[in-house]
């Protein structure tokens, strides 16, 4: 039977300056989705890559002293690099400079949607932030700057090719409504569908070559070039081979099962990008999930306030696993989330040293010191987990449940729902509280003490911990994937097909997994 197929992507982050916390964020949201999906078995393809087209390029090159080609190509690759220093699972990296992967792919869909008779030219006269990239109107304004950059744009006017967006809005906001494409949160599909009711205008889907001159030159017309947007949004289908002789992955993995973008970016991918692809007959991406900005103290970052993460500081200082660890513990999916300092060495200390680290190092120096290592199930010893419960006169143990079924029917369904959901910190706190419930296990039972009197029990205790801690290592492997790996590589672990656990042969750990900051 054939894997079923699923598409991941990140937005293509702008090649203008280095990775900040954002970018490296969004990588990590897909790429804990990708993981998750290829753990269940699917055909994952998941795509990320840079935009490397536009006024902002050319103007920050320049300024740079150096050419646009080499200037994106240095950026391009300091993405590349640090994604992969994050081990992201990508697939393939697009660029937009990339002659032979994406510009056929852009060329085709825009002559797609000129043969729909969805491209016609007309002067236009209005506003463009050059920082967005994006043409905007006096009500997108704060004191008449950009609330995003701080800049009043500019004023233009010129003869541009526009795209018939008002012919495709009622079938879009339909789409939506019905969540055919299914938009997460629903905040951010009520935020987009308020657009509707102001009406939806015609977009210039092109500038003058000498206003724009690093670009992709309209087919047919190189006296103008391609709209960055309609440039950039091109490349979730020719990252796949679309336009070319080989669209092989193309014919496999369109339409895209998800599409991962900052919330400022909504407007460009759920409203612009369906309906070019209405116009083009394509099929639409099945769900966009939208996530908020990472703030510090409290603020937008700017470097002028001084309040700017820099990730790649905190992986040489702390690793990879470090930072991954705090965006799945405390940087929330669908809203915008606070990073400093003080919360990250705090989640640190509370979920990797004193969380997982301290859980696996107890529990291997037991059975290296008792067992020496191995230890064997006897399905003829029972050690229940016990539960509390609170009455009159105060709190009580239960008779318990057996650990294996707390795991299946309560930690186990609750994680797969919320890695379904896309919720990845609630999936994290599921981990959590099993990190938890072991760490009450061995309180209640002290098999440190228990070694002395009853040794066949010690050994079920142990053998029930190690099985549960194989279910964390499971479970964080899309989060955590090089922590649970080494965590495997000490457990040992022998299981029946049906996951229950027949023996282990661990090995002690030679330094902490996380030392206590």
């Amino acid at each position: 039977m054939p894997q079923k197929k699923f598409y991941i992507t990140t937005s293509i982050a702008y090649a203008n300056a280095a990775p900040h916390v954002g970018h490296v964020y969004e990588e990590f949201i897909a790429d804990v989705i990708a993981r998750y999906k290829r753990n269940n078995g699917f055909d994952v393809f998941f795509l990320t890559g840079t935009d490397e087209h536009g006024t902002k390029i050319s103007r920050t090159a320049e300024s740079k002293k150096q050419s646009v080609q080499s200037f994106v190509d240095e950026n391009a690759e300091t993405f590349r690099k640090f994604y992969d220093s994050m081990d992201s699972s990508y697939s393939s990296f697009i660029r937009t400079s990339d002659k032979e992967a994406h510009w056929p792919g852009a060329k085709a869909l825009w002559e797609k949607l000129s043969a729909s008779g969805d491209i016609y030219k007309s002067k236009y006269t209005g506003l463009y932030c050059v920082g967005c990239e994006a043409y905007v109107t006096e009500k997108d304004l704060v004191d008449g700057k950009c609330p995003h950059h701080g800049v009043a744009p500019e004023k233009i006017e010129e003869e541009n090719y526009f795209f018939k967006l008002s012919k495709y809005a009622d079938a879009v906001k339909a789409k939506i409504e019905s969540n055919e494409i299914h938009i997460i949160p629903e905040t951010r599909k009520n935020e987009i569908l308020s657009l509707f009711t102001e009406g939806i205008s015609d977009v210039s889907f092109s500038r003058p070559e000498g206003q724009i001159p690093w670009g992709i030159p309209v087919p047919g017309d190189p006296s103008q070039i391609m709209y960055v947007w309609c440039d950039a949004l091109a490349n979730y289908i020719s990252a796949l081979g679309y336009g070319r002789e080989d669209s092989s992955l193309f014919d496999t993995y369109w339409p895209a099962d998800v599409h991962v973008i900052g919330k400022d970016i909504l407007r460009f991918h759920a409203l612009l990008w369906p309906a070019m692809l209405l116009s083009a007959g394509l099929a639409l991406p099945r769900e966009i999930l939208v996530h908020g900005f990472i703030t510090s103290e409290g603020k937008k970052m700017s470097k002028s306030i001084g309040n700017v993460v820099d990730p790649k500081e905190y992986v040489e200082k702390h690793g990879k696993e470090a930072l991954r660890s705090f965006f799945a513990r405390d940087i929330s999916p669908f809203e915008d989330s606070d990073f400093t300092d003080a919360k990250f060495l705090e989640s640190y200390n509370a979920n990797l040293a004193n969380g997982i680290g301290n859980l696996v190092s107890r529990v291997l120096k037991m059975t290296g010191q008792y067992f020496e290592g191995k230890v064997v199930m006897n399905q003829d010893v029972e050690v229940l987990l016990k539960r509390k419960i609170e009455t009159v006169s105060g709190v009580e143990d239960t008779p318990g449940v057996p650990l294996n079924y707390y795991i299946n029917e309560e930690i186990l369904p609750a994680y797969h729902e919320h890695m379904e959901k896309y919720e990845l910190t609630k999936a994290t706190d599921t981990i959590w509280t099993l990190i938890k419930r072991l760490d009450g296990y061995i309180t209640d039972y002290e098999p440190y003490k228990l070694v002395k009197i009853d040794k066949a029990k010690t050994e079920a205790i142990l053998v029930n911990l190690l099985y549960g801690i194989s279910v964390i290592t499971n479970m964080l492997s899309p989060f955590l994937p090089e922590t649970s790996e080494k965590i495997k590589s000490l457990l040992g672990g022998q299981f029946e097909e049906n996951g229950t656990p027949i023996s282990f042969s661990t090995k002690e750990l030679e330094t902490p997994l996380f030392p206590r900051k």
